[in-house]
């Protein structure tokens, strides 16, 4: 056991540590530039997918939204209440900046993968896709990288389908029994039987569930976090500004000023919002629409409501409130957020953040499944194998929640995940002129007065389409 956490260790500082954040960033910002700046060009159609107008003919396929908002639930979890906390309480207001900046980039990326996820799916049953960077490894790349698109697929199998699902099970016993006094046990159980009647339906059902969760979870933490900033709309000019001068240097609010600052903002910001990570695309693929750029377009829009919305307001409610004192020791994570809260509301709002962590963390398990059950689809399609590792994810959810010290043997996740997002990076590296194809090719549909641009697999001979998936017909 020793050897395979010093191991892991060394591929955590390999990823994590030192070359996988400025990756991150440094080709975020390439896809920024050489797309000529897409996400702000196509910021305005990104709430078209909220209206009804953006949904697809086939009521028995995932829509659109519903993919949004599995996605959503999927990045919006501990990150948004916790990880904000920790990146103010290392970094100062300062990181908030930085978490800002990250977003806008990782919107460019986010439209990048999921575009390239949405080209690639395949059929999966009469109404139904599947697909993800195994896929575009594999159909974009060439089956002699094969291999590669299999390191994939065990990264995202290990890292989200069975080490993060413990770890959310953990974090939801664990804020219950604090607040509420409930035992572990009686929690676990109750995700476990909750999660399981969700997970056994397939990716249908887990869309209808995150259809009704993540609004709720959304519009109710946002609601609290909005009556917050109103109470205090004067100060918010001041708050800003001493995000802005804490993220320069001006205002030293740190030990480590400037740096620890970026440091903490682009961290926790790429393990939020999850662009470039090659996580979200799975779900991207699942959607039915007419072309694969209105996915792309959506799920950054998935990126801007994760970390521009909901980790703003977290941030303004630690700032405006007077819990959080700079270079103060001995208060970060979700107690910070939740003292800060109360500093607000009262205690009873401690209980309603209870709620919120809960659903947060259910979303991200169901959304966890799904990814865990596409990465065994890319390596078997075998219905005793799937339906064995959902058991088994059930299992690890009781065990995470049941036994608080049980999640200690999951310290691979971090760097499996690591290792996932350096190979998806380095196929949408490949991919990228294919990808901005694409992109040109809705953008000239647009240019032509096309409303609702419609994907032709035929101009695209060259590449290995499902033709099926991509029917111009399904639209006339």
């Amino acid at each position: 056991m020793e050897f395979l956490k010093t191991l892991f260790g060394y591929i955590d500082a390999l990823t994590w540590g030192w070359a996988l954040i400025p990756i991150l960033v440094v080709f975020g910002v390439f896809i920024t530039i050489m797309s000529g700046f897409v996400q702000i060009e196509f910021f305005g159609r990104m709430f078209r997918v909220l209206s009804g107008r953006n949904q697809n003919n086939d009521p028995n396929a995932i829509s659109a939204r519903e993919a949004l908002l599995v996605s959503v639930g999927g990045r919006v979890g501990g990150g948004n209440i916790a990880g904000v906390a920790v990146a103010i309480t290392l970094g100062g207001p300062g990181a908030v900046f930085w978490m800002w900046c990250i977003a806008l980039v990782g919107m460019a990326t986010s439209l990048v993968e999921c575009t390239l996820a949405q080209v690639y799916k395949r059929k999966d049953g009469e109404h139904s896709f599947r697909g993800g960077p195994a896929d575009y490894i594999r159909r974009g790349l060439g089956h002699q990288y094969n291999w590669l698109a299999i390191v994939y697929a065990i990264c995202l199998l290990a890292a989200f389908g069975l080490g993060f699902n413990a770890f959310q099970g953990n974090t939801v016993a664990g804020a219950v029994q604090d607040s509420l006094g409930l035992d572990r046990m009686i929690t676990g159980a109750f995700l476990t039987i909750v999660t399981g009647f969700v997970i056994f339906g397939g990716i249908k059902r887990i869309a209808k569930a995150a259809d009704v969760v993540v609004p709720i979870m959304a519009v109710g933490y946002l609601g609290l976090a909005l009556i917050a900033i109103l109470i205090n709309i004067q100060e918010i000019p001041s708050v800003i500004a001493r995000i802005v001068s804490s993220a320069f240097g001006y205002e030293e609010a740190i030990a480590g000023g400037m740096g620890a600052a970026i440091a903490q903002g682009l961290r926790r910001g790429l393990f939020s919002n999850e662009a470039g990570l090659g996580s979200a695309p799975n779900v991207a693929a699942t959607a039915l629409v007419r072309h694969p750029v209105s996915q792309g377009v959506t799920q950054a829009f998935s990126v801007f409501i994760d970390t521009i919305v909901i980790c703003s307001c977290t941030a303004f409610l630690i700032l405006l409130g007077d819990v959080y004192t700079p270079g103060a020791e001995g208060i970060d994570g979700v107690v910070l957020t939740q003292q800060s809260l109360a500093s607000h509301f009262g205690e009873w709002s401690r209980y309603a953040l209870t709620l919120a962590i809960l659903l947060f963390a259910f979303s991200s398990i169901i959304y966890n499944v799904y990814l865990g059950e596409n990465a065994l689809a890319a390596m078997t399609d075998s219905k005793m194998a799937l339906n064995g590792l959902r058991v088994l994810i059930l299992g690890l959810v009781f065990m995470g929640a049941a036994a608080p010290s049980a999640t200690a043997v999951f310290f691979f996740s971090d760097p499996m995940m690591g290792v996932l997002a350096l190979v998806n990076l380095v196929a949408i590296l490949m991919l990228f002129p294919t990808a901005m194809r694409v992109v040109n090719d809705f953008r000239a549909q647009l240019k032509a007065g096309v409303a609702r641009p419609i994907f032709d697999p035929a101009k695209f001979p060259d590449l290995d389409l499902d033709r099926e998936a991509w029917d111009p017909a399904r639209w006339k």
